[in-house]
């Protein structure tokens, strides 16, 4: 068996990207590949902590269009987190693969409360630990929540699953010459303004330290791929 690279991944999902093509709703196709990915992964002997997203559902206060209080459109984002959440570990246990859903806001009808020694001993007991509801307050992004998670559970690294397939110097959609970098340091990032994770998210990991590899999910076998050594997408780390 191939000996992983990583102990302990903290992979993100991006809402969109479990909406697969259809780009809004849920692509039970996708989540499917996503779970099979998972499988093989678990199989390498990985600790695997997932942060869903919500924008296939509800982006706060950019769906809100100002039509609505921030913090309530945000907790409404959160709401949609959740959904994402139940629809994954549904689909791993068919598959049964152990799982567990945590949120940061307590809704026990739904799912476990957050807490650090509950995580890190259903990780340890080789159960993938799904996190919903983002930080559980306000103004903060699920990449933030991303890291923080990832900070609090000793990840070794970042997974961000995104539709895009690593980091570029300019919209490869708009520009057909931007080029992809196999590895930036995180303050070419904030330097730069790229699009990775939002500032707060991307300071986050640059003062703990946690390296994040950008990566495209539309074949979740890069996944599996990445812990066994593969440099797929883009890392962006410590200075270079």
């Amino acid at each position: 068996m191939t000996e992983p690279v990583y102990k302990r991944v903290l992979l993100k999902v991006s809402g969109e990207a479990l909406a697969g093509d259809r780009r809004m709703g849920l692509d039970f196709a996708m989540i499917g590949r996503l779970c099979g990915a998972l499988q093989k992964s678990l199989a390498l002997g990985v600790e695997i902590g997932i942060v869903v997203g919500g924008g296939n559902f509800w982006r706060g206060a950019k769906n809100s269009g100002g039509n609505m209080e921030r913090s309530r459109a945000d907790h409404m984002g959160m709401l949609a987190t959740v959904m994402n959440c139940l629809a994954v570990a549904d689909v791993c246990e068919q598959k049964n693969i152990p799982v567990r859903v945590q949120t940061a806001i307590a809704m026990p009808s739904v799912a476990d409360l957050y807490t650090y020694r509950s995580a890190d001993e259903n990780l340890k007991q080789g159960r993938v630990v799904i996190f919903g509801a983002g930080t559980g307050s306000p103004y903060f992004s699920t990449d933030t929540g991303a890291v923080l998670k990832a900070a609090e559970l000793h990840a070794d690294v970042i997974l961000l699953a995104k539709n895009i397939d690593g980091v570029y110097n300019d919209d490869p959609a708009k520009n057909p010459e931007a080029i992809r970098y196999d590895k930036i340091s995180y303050s070419e990032v904030l330097a730069k303004r790229l699009a990775v994770m939002d500032l707060t998210a991307t300071s986050l990991a640059m003062e703990n330290h946690i390296p994040v590899r950008v990566f495209a999910l539309k074949d979740p076998d890069n996944i599996p791929r990445i812990l066994s050594g593969e440099s797929i997408g883009t890392l962006v780390s410590d200075e270079i």
